[in-house]
Protein backbone atom coordinates (compact mmCIF):
# COMPACT_ATOMS: atom_id res chain seq x y z
CA UNK A 1 0.00 0.00 0.00
CA UNK A 2 1.17 3.66 -0.84
CA UNK A 3 -0.07 6.70 0.54
CA UNK A 4 -1.18 8.10 -2.87
CA UNK A 5 -3.11 5.31 -3.65
CA UNK A 6 -5.43 5.37 -0.63
CA UNK A 7 -9.01 5.84 -1.97
CA UNK A 8 -11.98 6.62 0.59
CA UNK A 9 -14.62 3.10 -0.13
CA UNK A 10 -17.25 3.44 -2.89
CA UNK A 11 -20.26 5.44 -1.92
CA UNK A 12 -18.24 6.78 1.37
CA UNK A 13 -18.37 10.43 -0.37
CA UNK A 14 -21.01 11.79 -1.83
CA UNK A 15 -21.16 15.62 -4.29
CA UNK A 16 -22.54 18.44 -2.31
CA UNK A 17 -26.08 19.22 -3.25
CA UNK A 18 -26.14 22.21 -5.12
CA UNK A 19 -29.58 24.21 -4.64
CA UNK A 20 -31.14 26.48 -6.46
CA UNK A 21 -29.28 25.81 -9.86
CA UNK A 22 -32.10 25.06 -12.16
CA UNK A 23 -35.02 23.09 -12.71
CA UNK A 24 -33.09 19.78 -13.62
CA UNK A 25 -31.12 19.63 -10.49
CA UNK A 26 -34.23 18.69 -8.54
CA UNK A 27 -33.86 21.18 -5.84
CA UNK A 28 -34.73 24.58 -7.95
CA UNK A 29 -37.68 27.39 -7.64
CA UNK A 30 -38.13 26.92 -4.03
CA UNK A 31 -34.61 25.47 -3.65
CA UNK A 32 -36.18 23.24 -0.56
CA UNK A 33 -37.86 25.97 1.49
CA UNK A 34 -41.14 25.28 0.49
CA UNK A 35 -43.79 28.10 -0.41
CA UNK A 36 -43.97 31.44 1.35
CA UNK A 37 -43.58 31.93 4.82
CA UNK A 38 -41.25 33.66 7.38
CA UNK A 39 -38.64 30.17 6.96
CA UNK A 40 -38.93 31.24 2.74
CA UNK A 41 -37.56 34.63 3.07
CA UNK A 42 -34.29 36.00 3.08
CA UNK A 43 -33.09 36.07 6.78
CA UNK A 44 -36.24 34.51 8.27
CA UNK A 45 -35.25 32.44 11.06
CA UNK A 46 -35.63 34.97 13.80
CA UNK A 47 -33.55 34.92 16.83
CA UNK A 48 -31.57 32.18 18.13
CA UNK A 49 -33.15 30.66 21.30
CA UNK A 50 -36.45 32.67 21.02
CA UNK A 51 -39.12 30.33 21.49
CA UNK A 52 -42.26 32.11 20.62
CA UNK A 53 -42.55 34.64 23.38
CA UNK A 54 -42.13 31.64 25.64
CA UNK A 55 -39.43 31.89 28.40
CA UNK A 56 -36.10 30.69 26.73
CA UNK A 57 -34.65 27.72 28.44
CA UNK A 58 -31.48 29.34 29.00
CA UNK A 59 -33.16 31.53 31.61
CA UNK A 60 -35.52 28.89 32.46
CA UNK A 61 -32.62 26.75 33.61
CA UNK A 62 -30.90 27.61 37.08
CA UNK A 63 -27.21 29.80 36.12
CA UNK A 64 -25.45 28.00 38.99
CA UNK A 65 -25.21 24.47 36.86
CA UNK A 66 -26.74 20.84 38.05
CA UNK A 67 -24.33 19.97 40.51
CA UNK A 68 -25.78 18.93 43.85
CA UNK A 69 -24.52 20.58 46.73
CA UNK A 70 -25.05 17.67 48.66
CA UNK A 71 -22.84 15.80 46.73
CA UNK A 72 -20.17 18.53 47.12
CA UNK A 73 -20.32 18.42 50.66
CA UNK A 74 -20.10 14.20 51.13
CA UNK A 75 -16.43 13.21 51.09
CA UNK A 76 -15.48 9.34 49.71
CA UNK A 77 -13.29 7.24 51.95
CA UNK A 78 -11.99 3.54 50.99
CA UNK A 79 -10.95 0.57 53.54
CA UNK A 80 -7.70 1.07 52.90
CA UNK A 81 -8.31 4.51 54.60
CA UNK A 82 -9.68 2.97 58.03
CA UNK A 83 -5.95 0.96 58.03
CA UNK A 84 -4.24 4.06 58.37
CA UNK A 85 -6.04 5.37 60.89
CA UNK A 86 -5.28 5.12 64.74
CA UNK A 87 -8.82 5.58 66.41
CA UNK A 88 -11.01 1.88 66.39
CA UNK A 89 -14.22 4.55 66.56
CA UNK A 90 -14.36 6.10 63.73
CA UNK A 91 -16.73 9.07 63.06
CA UNK A 92 -16.73 12.60 61.34
CA UNK A 93 -14.89 14.52 63.92
CA UNK A 94 -11.69 11.36 63.85
CA UNK A 95 -11.45 11.29 60.28
CA UNK A 96 -11.18 15.18 60.07
CA UNK A 97 -9.01 15.09 62.82
CA UNK A 98 -6.41 12.56 60.73
CA UNK A 99 -6.99 14.46 57.96
CA UNK A 100 -8.73 11.99 55.71
CA UNK A 101 -11.02 13.96 54.59
CA UNK A 102 -11.44 17.81 54.41
CA UNK A 103 -12.43 20.00 57.44
CA UNK A 104 -15.46 21.55 55.12
CA UNK A 105 -17.14 18.21 54.30
CA UNK A 106 -20.72 17.34 56.48
CA UNK A 107 -20.86 13.97 55.48
CA UNK A 108 -18.83 10.92 54.87
CA UNK A 109 -19.53 7.49 53.07
CA UNK A 110 -17.50 4.37 52.85
CA UNK A 111 -16.74 2.93 49.65
CA UNK A 112 -15.26 -0.78 48.82
CA UNK A 113 -12.22 -0.05 47.99
CA UNK A 114 -8.38 -1.93 49.59
CA UNK A 115 -8.83 -4.22 52.12
CA UNK A 116 -10.11 -3.75 55.77
CA UNK A 117 -8.05 -5.75 57.92
CA UNK A 118 -9.04 -4.67 61.94
CA UNK A 119 -12.35 -4.03 63.31
CA UNK A 120 -13.51 -0.41 63.24
CA UNK A 121 -16.65 0.81 64.55
CA UNK A 122 -18.13 3.74 62.40
CA UNK A 123 -20.59 6.08 63.37
CA UNK A 124 -22.86 8.18 61.60
CA UNK A 125 -20.89 7.08 58.63
CA UNK A 126 -22.89 5.86 55.81
CA UNK A 127 -21.28 2.65 53.16
CA UNK A 128 -22.37 1.06 50.46
CA UNK A 129 -23.54 -2.31 50.49
CA UNK A 130 -19.71 -4.15 49.26
CA UNK A 131 -18.09 -1.78 52.31
CA UNK A 132 -20.91 -2.96 54.64
CA UNK A 133 -19.98 -6.62 54.37
CA UNK A 134 -16.27 -6.11 54.11
CA UNK A 135 -16.38 -4.08 57.58
CA UNK A 136 -18.81 -7.17 59.05
CA UNK A 137 -16.27 -9.78 57.83
CA UNK A 138 -13.29 -7.70 59.84
CA UNK A 139 -15.33 -8.21 62.63
CA UNK A 140 -16.46 -4.17 62.60
CA UNK A 141 -19.56 -2.24 63.23
CA UNK A 142 -21.76 0.07 61.42
CA UNK A 143 -23.83 2.27 63.31
CA UNK A 144 -25.87 5.26 61.67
Amino acid sequence: MKLNTIKPAKGAKTARFRVARGIGSGMGKTAGRGHKGQRARKGGRGKVGFEGGQMPIQRRLPKRGFNSAIARATAEINLSDLNKMKATEIDLVALKAENVIRHDMLSVKLVKSGKLERAVTLKGIGATKGAREAVAAAGGTISE
